[in-house]
């Protein structure tokens, strides 16, 4: 009889990937995963109320550090492997020449504030980046200098900045790594002195301490030792976001050609 286990999966793309990684380890070593999808904060709730029993992934500490501490009011977590280090950024399309946007500070140039696109479209409103980036509209005066930030979806975001491209058209887009537009596209990181983007982070799988005793010594030490990279999780978050590769499919196919000699797969 399998063990079973609920993964909480924030709702993008590459979370979805590092995720389905991890239920292929998961699989390996006898469990029967459920996978449940919800936005940023939300799966964070579920964690804290028993609903999960992992998270894939938090990005601490800057991103998801104020939800985890939330958790570990009623729940202690274990943080297991480093599955890549994310960080948020703010960039342009390689069109946009670096001697006049290479600074946040030069989107308030009056020639570059008549070439940039002025909607500054972001994702769902509980995203790191998407707190980072409205501190950043009032911090360096962009809404003033008539920029508009818009959260949506991530087609929302990353459509525009491919249109954008497409067109040769100047755009910001409020972006991190691991993300499958860099795996396409050379996006140039703009400077951002005040620090407003937070840190590199660490990307990790969050355990309830209650649940720890489904595992063995030797399953949470695989589980700690899962680690991929920004690279890795943009070039399979391509594959199933654009060659519409089916999203399982890709990441058991990753483990079988990278996860034994790892010491991810049995």
């Amino acid at each position: 009889m399998s063990k079973k286990i609920a993964i909480g999966v924030t709702n993008l793309s590459f979370h979805r990937v590092t995720a389905s990684l991890i239920a292929n380890v998961l699989n390996s070593m006898g469990f029967e995963v459920n996978r449940i999808y919800s936005p940023h904060q939300d799966n964070f709730k579920k964690l804290k109320a028993g609903e999960v029993d992992v998270l894939a992934s938090a990005w601490l500490p800057s991103s998801h550090g104020v939800y985890k501490t939330d958790v570990e009011e009623v729940a202690p977590l274990i943080e297991l492997g480093l599955h890549y280090e994310p960080y948020a950024l703010w960039g342009v399309p390689d069109c946009v020449p670096f001697e006049e946007v290479a600074d946040v500070s030069d989107l308030l140039k009056p020639n570059v504030v008549q070439k940039m696109k002025s909607n500054i479209q972001g994702i769902n409103a509980g995203a790191g980046i998407t707190r980072f980036s409205i501190a950043m509209m009032e911090e360096y005066a962009l809404t003033a200098a008539g920029y508009r930030f818009l959260t949506g979806t991530e087609e929302d975001c990353f459509g525009a900045f491919e249109h954008a491209v497409e067109n040769k058209e100047w755009i910001v887009v409020p972006l991190w790594k691991p993300q499958f537009l860099h795996y396409n596209y050379n996006i140039r990181e703009l400077t951002e002195p005040k620090g407003l983007l937070g840190t590199i982070d660490r990307a990790v799988l969050l355990l309830r301490q209650d649940k720890a005793s489904l595992f063995t010594k030797e399953e949470l030490h695989t589980l700690d030792k899962l680690g991929f990279s920004n690279d890795i999780i943009a070039e399979l978050d391509y594959k199933v976001s654009r060659c519409n590769e089916s999203l399982d499919e890709v990441t058991r196919n990753w483990l079988t050609s990278h996860g034994a000699k790892k010491g991810f797969l049995p």
